[in-house]
This record gives C-alpha cells, structure tokens and sequence, in this order.
C-alpha cells in the first residue's frame, strides 16, 4: 500500500513538473510598413434626362485628405461640399449652396377608373339525344322429343315342386288350467 502512494506521490509530482516546464509562446505578427498612400481622382456625370448631375475631385498625401464634391439636388439648388480629413483634426466639411430652390407644384394625380364590363353569357344546353330503339324479343318454343318407353316383360319361369318335398311344420300346444 505504501508502495502505491509512493507511485501515486511521484506521478502528481512528474505532472506539475512538467506542466511548470512548458513555455506557453504566442505568435506575434510583425506590424507591416507600407509607403504613404499618394492619390489623386476625378469623376463628373451630367445625365439631364435624369437630372444626375454631380462632380467629385479628391486628393490624398500621407493621412492627409482634401477634396470636395457637388451634385444638383431636386429642388434645382447646386450644393458644393469641401472636405479634409486627417489624423489630427478627423473630418471637416464646409457646405455651400449656388442657385434658388424651385419648387413645383405637383400636378394631382387620380388614379385611372377601373372599367370592366362582365359579359353576359349565354348557355343553352344541348338538346338530349336518346338512341334507344325498342327491344326486340326473339322466342322459340323449345321443341320436346318424347319417345314412350318401351318395356320388355318376361313373365317368370317357376320349378315345378312336388308336394312331397314340401315340407309343413307341426306345432303342439300344451295347455294347462
């Protein structure tokens, strides 16, 4: 039993060695350096059958962005927004307007009247047709045969006995008082 505990003992005692000797490491992705990103783009749509009409210009050095865009709004009014955007001061729009608002007033709308005329239906049923004829019966009389027996008659034939041979029981009675 001692011998046991002492295995047992060791055991426990090997594990959280071991579990103390384990280097617990991490992967750690090295930060990855990429030159300051430099651009500059433009776009314009002018779409008048849509009335689409708008404009962007933009222009990117480092952290630092500048640009402005415009577009033609419903109304009619022109809006011109001019930005910046960096690290320090975040993003800063200035808005303008050029022009005067145009309103029209809607024309009023009803909505079509829904006509529909139910066609008048007309059924007549087909007139029946009966094919059907009168049974016919056809009957014969069943014909019999009849054939009358005919019947052979021999008359029996007897031996001739002579009286003789014939022979008469007797009988006795006794009676008594």
């Amino acid at each position: 039993m001692a011998a046991m505990k002492m295995t047992l003992g060791l055991a426990v005692l090997m594990i959280v060695e071991y579990a103390l000797a384990v280097e617990y490491s991490y992967y750690q992705a090295e930060p990855e350096h990429y030159a300051p990103a430099k651009y500059s783009f433009e776009y314009a749509v002018k779409d008048e059958h849509t009335g689409d009409i708008k404009s962007q210009h933009e222009v990117r050095e480092g952290d630092s962005v500048k640009g402005y865009y415009t577009l033609v709004q419903p109304d009619g009014k022109k809006r011109i927004v001019e930005y910046t955007a960096d690290k320090k001061s975040g993003f800063n729009a200035i808005v303008h307007y050029e022009g005067e608002g145009k309103y029209h007033s809607a024309t009023k709308y009803s909505a079509p009247v829904a006509t529909y005329v139910v066609p008048e239906v007309k059924y007549e049923a087909p007139a029946p047709v009966y094919k059907y004829g009168a049974p016919t019966y056809k009957y014969e009389a069943p014909t019999y045969k009849y054939e009358a027996p005919t019947y052979k008659y021999e008359a029996p034939s007897y031996k001739a006995y002579s009286s003789a041979s014939v022979h008469t029981p007797h009988y006795s009675y006794k009676i008594s008082t």
